[in-house]
């Protein structure tokens, strides 16, 4: 069948609703690294006046019209075509959006800005009570949200389908469950709350601008791109791109542990590797977008733990950081340096956190969203959950609220529903690394010699360039063969652990 007039007057909406997204990121980006603390409550208007402009197009009878007549067209084409995946796409996107009021979609966005702001001050002064209103709003509004919708057997259905389209609560809670009865006795076995984070490793005195200058070493070996890339200092790391060529991450410095930067930079390296590598004939489409979070933190913890926390990188890794920052290493050999990074330490800091103890933050904060989402526990109460819940699962005491219930951004902006993304990522990320490991079995001899392109060119090929042209479900089956499980995952840590020497030597 002839390619419709209508499917260029569909690109043509995309195009412009992607332009729009994109200034919204912009605004975003600049928040959070350039924008004096007084910008706020007009950065809350203008967010508020794009989001209007986008709610507008996305909803839009005419765009719902053109659909309707596009649909019977690609109902006979190939079903990976571009262009029906793009009607697929924007069908499910119009669906969602005319059922949410304009003013509730401005409203949303005005109080992420203003939320973001209040919630830096709270932080800044370790006061919750700076915060809680702020985010008893953004709970309201979240139920709001919510209740546009119908036939979710969970009201936190609507908030993960945001994030990670199709996923159920009642999915997720026995996947939780398995992780966290298997990870608590492991972190019980191996941790040491009072062991340095690191075991040591990268602590000393380091000026921002050496570790900047190390960082982006580090990050140039692996395929950061000074034309196309920057690199900024943000209070909570984050990372986006405007385009394919223009990618901004974000990282953060601690004067005393160089790996903090380090792991964040890494990190937001993964993330930024997947938005400028998709293909670019998708650009402006909308089909550029990442699929989920659950895939776009798979890159991420892919980069800073799969890779980062492996022996053949720590090889190359101990080399590279001989000459940017050789104070860092402390005298470590490789050897030393694999064992350190791998310390299990239950802590109170999720972006800090090691990789065992990682999920069990996780799990704490999707508790207690599943519980705010229910009405079963009020903002009021929030503090002392976590608190508790520190307590149960990590065996740690809370110090305070900025290292408590207010050590994450996300809550701020709204992003309920965000958290449990972080660990369908490390489950993603360890599914996918079984398989690249089956089509690059020389990918140990290749990290070691700092031969990066073959992994970032697998990376592009299976899951980058597809942008979100397929599913969640439908890209992980066609990448790794096999449904989402939390076994690769569980393998893949206690290989680790026992070749680094941690279970033997907390045994």
């Amino acid at each position: 069948m002839t390619r419709p007039p209508e499917v260029g007057a569909l690109r043509a909406r995309m195009a412009e609703l992607s332009d729009l997204h994109s200034v919204s990121m912009l605004l975003f980006w600049d928040q959070q690294t350039m924008m004096p603390p007084a910008g706020a409550a007009a950065r809350g208007e203008r967010a508020a006046t794009v989001a209007l402009a986008i709610h507008a197009r996305e909803s839009d009878p005419e765009l719902g019209a053109l659909l309707d007549r596009l649909e019977p067209w690609a109902a006979g084409e190939d079903p990976d075509s571009d262009d029906v995946r793009l009607v697929q796409w924007t069908r499910r996107d119009f669906e969602k959006s005319v059922r949410v009021p304009a003013e509730l979609a401005a409203e949303i966005s005005k109080a992420k800005a203003l939320g973001q702001q209040a919630w830096q001050e709270a932080r800044a002064a370790n006061d919750f009570s700076l915060f809680r209103d702020a985010l008893a709003h953004q709970i309201e509004l979240r139920h709001r949200y919510v209740a546009c919708f119908e036939g979710h057997a969970h009201p936190y259905d609507a908030l993960l389908d945001e994030f990670e389209p199709g996923l159920t609560t009642a999915e997720l809670r026995p996947l939780f469950a398995e992780l966290r009865d298997a990870l608590v006795p492991l972190v019980a076995a191996a941790g040491d709350p009072d062991q340095p984070r690191n075991d040591g490793a990268f602590h000393g005195t380091f000026g921002v601008d050496a570790q900047r200058v190390a960082v982006l070493d580090v990050l140039e070996g692996l395929g950061f791109d000074p034309d196309s890339w920057r690199l900024d200092a943000a209070l909570h790391p984050f990372a986006s791109a405007l385009a394919t060529t223009d990618v901004r991450i974000t990282t953060k410095y601690d004067e005393q542990d160089f790996a903090v930067a380090l792991y964040s930079a890494l990190h937001e390296f993964g993330h930024g590797l997947y938005e400028a590598n998709v293909d670019r004939r998708l650009f402006r489409t909308t089909l550029d977008d990442p699929v989920s979070l659950g895939v776009h933190e798979s890159q991420s913890r892919m980069w800073e733990n799969v890779v980062g926390r492996s022996r053949p990188f720590c090889a190359w890794l101990r080399t590279r950081l001989a000459d940017a920052l050789p104070a860092a290493l402390n005298g470590l050999d490789v050897d030393g340096l694999y064992r350190a990074v791998n310390t299990v330490q239950p802590s109170l800091v999720r972006t800090e956190a090691d990789e065992t103890t990682y999920n069990l933050h996780i799990i704490l904060r999707f508790e207690l969203e599943l519980a705010l989402t229910e009405g079963t526990l009020s903002v009021d109460e929030l503090p002392a959950a976590w608190d508790e819940g520190m307590q149960r699962l990590l065996g740690v005491e809370v110090t305070g609220p900025a290292d408590g219930v207010l050590q994450d951004v996300h809550w701020s902006a709204g992003l309920v529903g965000y958290f449990p993304t972080y660990t369908l990522g490390n489950l993603i990320a360890s599914q996918m690394w079984d398989r690249l490991r089956d089509d690059l079995p020389d990918v140990d001899d290749l990290l070691e010699r700092g031969e990066f392109a073959p992994l970032r060119e697998w990376l592009r090929e299976h899951v980058h360039r597809h942008g979100r042209k397929f599913p969640p479900r439908e890209l992980l089956r066609r990448v790794t063969r096999n449904d989402l499980s939390v076994d690769p995952f569980l393998r893949y840590l206690r290989e680790k652990l026992s070749d680094s020497g941690v279970l033997a030597r907390a045994a």
